[in-house]
Formats: C-alpha cells, structure tokens, sequence
C-alpha cells in the first residue's frame, strides 16, 4: 500500500517525500501540472506522480486515486504572495481535506487508515483547554479576519476534529504544529508537546522543515507511535529552542 502526499513539491513536502523514500515506503503524490519537483523522482519506480490541481478534482477522481493508500498526509499551504493568500482558492486546505476523507470513506478501507495534516501552532486545540493569553486571541483574531490561510488552518483542523472525530472506523489522524519554520539541512533533535509551551507571536520558537518530515514520516511508519498521537495536534520544536 501506498501513502498518498499532497502538497508534495513544497519545501516542507518534498522533504516528506525523500523521508518516506529512503525508508522504502511506496509514494503516491499529486503536484500541480507547472509545479517545480527534483528530477530524480521521475525515475523513482516507489514513487507515483500525478500532475493535477487537487481543487479541480471531483470525489470520483480522488476516490480512484486512493484506492491503494493507506496513508495519506496533507503539507498544503498557500504561497505567500497576495495571489496565494487571497485568490482562488481560499479553502486551499480545508477542501483538500475534505475530499480526500470522503474519497477514503467511499472506497471503505477494511481497517483505519492513517491520516496527518501539517498546520500551525497558530492554530489552537479546541479540544483541550489550551492556555492562550488574551493579547495573542486578540491578534490571531485579526490575522484571521485579514489573512485567509489562518482560518483555512483552522478550517481544515476542526474537519478532523469535529467531522472525522476520535472513533471514526475508516479514519484516524495527527495535526502537527509546527512553530516558526527554518531550513536544515538535516534532522535534528525536536520536542513534541501536546501544547505550545511558548507563544507563538510574543515568543515563538523554531521548527526545522526536515523535522517537521521526519516526524511525520515516523507517525506513518511507526504504530506506536501513532497510537501515542493519534486524535491529537502535537506542537514540535527544535530541541534547542524548546524552553
């Protein structure tokens, strides 16, 4: 079986792609038709490509592709330009999320399949009572009325929580947040919590984009693991800024 990635030529997403590579798993992943992906991966036989953009597909299309998945991971984000952020279309994530959980209920997989979604530690957990201070409401409130991404974050998290659950039989999921992302070169040590332990605008930390894809490399291929996160939306950081 495969793993299905989408958001797969962006920086975090072609990380996760050369992770679940070199651990010999099998990749199946949707890029757009102009997007820009190394040229080794046409020659990569663990490793399917469709060029397509995911917000012009219908449930049909996307219940074929996902037939032989059985995990999937979303890195979609919108480009930070004025087009990305404020052009068509705004539900980016949330849509994307959307139609691939209702292509997996279509097809009826014999057992759950694994599901991660990469969001931000701007986003809260609605589901426990997260400790968040007033001033930081505040501004996430005006981010989220100016700039369409975080409520897209938002959006596409409460699907999981609120539509999939935590006892769905086809479903299971992590949302990763990570904090302010950087660029190594190679994976580091990081902290998982399940809370931020800082703020993410009057104090933020650091995420490597490589470890945001180990980690999410590893809840795919480690059970344990998964069983320890599952329905959950741990917060990672780099091990050097995790005070």
């Amino acid at each position: 079986m495969k793993t299905l990635i989408v958001g797969a030529s962006g920086a975090t997403g072609k990380l996760l792609v050369e992770e679940l590579l070199s651990a010999r798993k099998e990749v199946k992943i949707i890029v757009r038709p102009t997007a820009n992906i190394p040229d080794t991966w046409l020659y990569n036989e663990q490793l399917h490509i469709i060029r397509g953009n995911i917000s012009e597909m219908n449930l049909e299309e996307m219940t074929e592709i996902v037939t032989d998945c059985d995990g999937f991971a979303s890195c979609l984000g919108h480009n930070l330009t004025l087009k990305g952020m404020f052009g068509h279309p705004r539900r980016l994530v949330t849509e994307a999320v959307q139609l691939i959980s209702k292509a997996i209920s279509k097809n009826n997989p014999a057992k759950a399949v694994k599901f991660v979604l990469m969001n931000t530690v701007g986003n809260q957990n609605r589901d426990i009572n997260e400790h968040v201070s007033t001033a930081q409401k505040i501004v996430i409130a005006v981010i989220r009325t100016l700039l369409p991404p975080q409520a897209d974050n938002e959006k596409a998290s409460d699907y999981l929580r609120l539509q999939i659950g935590q006892k769905n039989p086809k479903i299971e999921w992590v949302t990763v947040r990570p904090d302010a992302l950087n660029n190594e070169k190679t994976v580091t040590e990081y902290n998982l919590h399940p809370s931020p332990i800082r703020s993410a605008i009057f104090n933020p930390g650091e995420t490597s984009r490589i470890n945001v894809a180990h980690f999410m490399t590893q809840l795919i291929l480690d059970d344990n693991l998964w069983k320890e996160w599952k329905g959950r939306m741990p917060v990672i950081y780099n091990v050097e800024t995790s005070i």
